[in-house]
């Protein structure tokens, strides 16, 4: 289904099924196998708001190593039972990544612990690189890789490995386009910050590329495209209903930008496309899914003027019903949205199979002489 309606020929690579759901335990177990047993006897930091610190967590505990990680405060509470979880030390510190990451910093020069850095070390990108070394093994013919781009140290792994192995691959990063860090790097020559910025896609909502990462992705990445918050919802929603998988929203962009058809690849390219992550909070889940069905045109929502008499409002009803739409909820309002006396207003949410019924409904309502809006 992905490749009729991407154009190309798609191949899945699901980290999200790893045992901490996402990608970043292999560039953490990088970091901590080279440790020395000096190293390992004082552990390891790391400040992160949620993938890396399980995967820190989880290869840190499994080896017998401390494991200290710096989180937000503002870090959901199921990240962090999770990080707890996997036998981490859980600091709660600042107000963003940027500030627990001093105090990880800090903790690190104070105690003589490793610093185990969420993408800019080449140890760590080495260990996210051993994806694309297995894309190679897996996907026979293999033309393109498709990868989501935070700091960049999960495309340089991959670009590095692939590019040095098969040069002809082309290697695409996607960014949101909140945040697109790495793609204004690239155009100025160097790493810049950008204003920070709210995305679904908060495993990616990197402020500034990595130094160890950027040249590497220079080098190697052959295009960067962004996807906009809805799209991503909409990726979301169309892994969970037709291929089963849970992905969180930086784990989608990569299937985003093919379902968008953002990147210029050829028509039948062999493709591997990344869902790098699968953690994240089921209310923010909800609200995804909700998103990605008013993106697909499965959920809409319309404010339509009446007369304010009886019976105005069941042979609206009975329109949406011929057309066989589902209300889910409905709102009366005189007062306000510029009605006049004697109208009344009615913002109404409807189900509906998609975008083709969603237009044969309003063509019905326009022929019968109903003023309507949708409301975004």
């Amino acid at each position: 289904m992905l490749s009729r309606t991407t154009g190309q020929s798609i191949f899945l690579k699901l980290e999200n099924l790893q045992m901490t759901g996402s990608f970043k335990e292999r560039g953490a177990l990088s970091k901590i196998s080279t440790l020395t047993p000096e190293q390992a006897k004082w552990g390891v930091v790391a400040a992160s708001a949620g993938n890396h610190a399980q995967g820190v967590a989880y290869h840190a505990t499994l080896r017998g190593i401390r494991a200290v990680i710096v989180m937000p405060l503002t870090t959901p509470l199921v990240k962090v039972t999770a990080t707890r979880g996997f036998g981490a030390e859980v600091v709660l510190h600042g107000a963003n990544y940027d500030e627990a990451c001093v105090e990880a910093t800090r903790l690190c020069e104070e105690q003589g612990m490793t610093f185990i850095h969420p993408f800019d070390d080449a140890l760590v990108m080495a260990g996210q690189g051993t994806i694309g070394l297995e894309l190679l093994e897996q996907v026979e013919g293999l033309e393109a890789v498709v990868a989501p781009i935070g700091g960049g140290g999960l495309i340089g792994g991959i670009a590095c490995a692939v590019k040095e192995s098969k040069p002809g691959v082309r290697v695409i990063g996607v960014q949101t386009s909140r945040l697109p860090s790495m793609r204004d790097a690239v155009q100025a020559g160097g790493p810049v910050t950008l204003e920070p910025a709210t995305t679904i896609a908060d495993g990616i909502a990197v402020r500034r590329a990595g130094d160890v990462t950027f040249p590497v992705v220079e080098k190697y990445v052959d295009e960067i495209v962004t996807v906009d918050e809805d799209e991503i919802a909409s990726a979301i929603l169309t892994l969970l209903e037709r291929e089963k998988t849970l992905a969180e929203g930086a784990g989608a962009t990569a299937l985003a930008a093919m379902l968008q058809r953002r990147t210029s690849l050829a028509a039948g390219t062999r493709t591997a496309v990344l869902v790098c992550g699968g953690n994240i909070d089921v209310t923010l889940l909800s609200r995804i899914i909700e998103r990605g069905l008013v993106q697909d045109g499965r959920l809409i929502r319309l404010r339509i003027h009446l007369l304010d008499k009886p019976g105005a409002l069941m042979d609206l009803t009975e329109l949406i019903a011929r057309h066989r739409v589902n209300i889910v909820d409905t709102l009366y309002n005189r007062a306000y949205y510029g009605v006049n006396l004697g109208d009344t207003a009615i913002d109404i949410t409807m189900e509906t199979r998609g975008r083709e019924q969603v237009d044969e409904l309003l063509a019905a309502m326009s022929a019968e002489g109903y003023r309507y809006s949708r409301v975004l």
